[in-house]
C-alpha cells in the first residue's frame, strides 16, 4: 500500500487552530483499517478528495468494491484530517445502515466547519446513527503514525515530540466536539418541553389562526 511521508503527517494532521508561516493548504485526507472477525491480516491504505469527489464517497466506493463476506463482521477505523462535512455525514450514515456487517469508527485530526449549525447536525446525524465522529488523542495519532506513514526516511522533527503535541492541541478540539453535543442536547429538551407547555392545538385556536 501507498503510505505518506512524514512531512505529509506532520503537515495535513496538523491540529492547530492557525497555520503558522509560511502558510499551506490543510487538504482533507483519510487513512482506512479494514480488520475481518476472523483475524486475518488487516487491509489498509489512505485517500485524498479527488476532483468532485471527497475522500469519505471515495473510501466508500473502495469499500463497496472488495466484494466483502457480507456473513462475516469487519472493523473499520478510519483516521481524518477534517470530520465528515454534512452531506458526505448522510452517505456515511446510508452506507453503514446497508451494511451492518461493518463497525465503522471515525477519529478526525481537526472539526471542519463547527461553528455552523448545519455542519454540527451533520456530525449529530452521524452520531446518532452509530457512528459518532471522534477526535483524534495521542492513542490515534500514534497509530496513525506507525501504520501509514513511510518510516524508510528520519523525518526533520522528533516523533515522540509531535505526537505529544498533537495530543495536546487535541484536547480543546475534544471540549468543543463536546460542547456541540451537549448544546444540540439542550435544543432537544427545550423544544420538548415547549410542546408539553403548549399542548395540541384545539380546533377553535386553529381557526382563529387559519390564513
Amino acid at each position: 500500500m501507498a503510505l505518506l511521508t512524514a512531512k505529509t503527517f506532520s503537515l495535513q494532521f496538523n491540529n492547530k487552530r492557525r497555520v503558522n508561516k509560511p502558510y499551506y493548504p490543510r487538504k482533507a485526507l483519510l487513512c482506512y483499517q479494514l480488520t475481518p472477525q476472523n483475524g486475518s491480516t488487516p487491509t489498509r491504505g489512505y485517500l485524498k478528495n479527488k476532483k468532485k469527489h471527497h475522500a469519505e464517497i471515495r473510501f466508500i466506493n473502495k469499500i463497496k468494491s472488495m466484494g466483502l463476506d457480507e456473513t462475516q463482521c469487519y472493523k473499520v477505523t478510519c483516521y481524518l484530517t477534517w470530520s465528515p462535512c454534512p452531506s458526505c455525514a448522510r452517505e456515511l450514515v446510508d452506507f453503514i445502515k446497508a451494511h451492518r456487517h461493518l463497525n465503522l469508527r471515525i477519529f478526525a485530526s481537526r472539526l471542519y466547519y463547527h461553528w455552523r449549525p448545519h455542519y454540527q447536525e451533520g456530525l449529530l446525524l452521524l452520531r446518532g446513527s452509530q457512528v459518532p465522529v471522534e477526535v483524534m488523542g495521542l492513542s490515534e495519532f500514534s497509530d496513525c503514525w506507525e501504520n501509514f506513514v513511510d518510516h524508510k526516511e528520519p523525518p526533520s522533527f522528533n516523533p515522540s515530540e509531535k505526537l505529544k503535541e498533537l495530543d495536546k492541541n487535541s484536547q480543546a478540539i475534544k471540549r468543543r466536539l463536546e460542547r456541540i453535543k451537549q448544546s444540540r442536547s439542550v435544543d432537544v429538551l427545550e423544544n420538548g418541553l415547549r410542546s408539553l407547555q403548549l399542548g395540541p392545538v384545539t380546533p377553535s385556536s386553529s381557526t382563529h389562526n387559519s390564513r
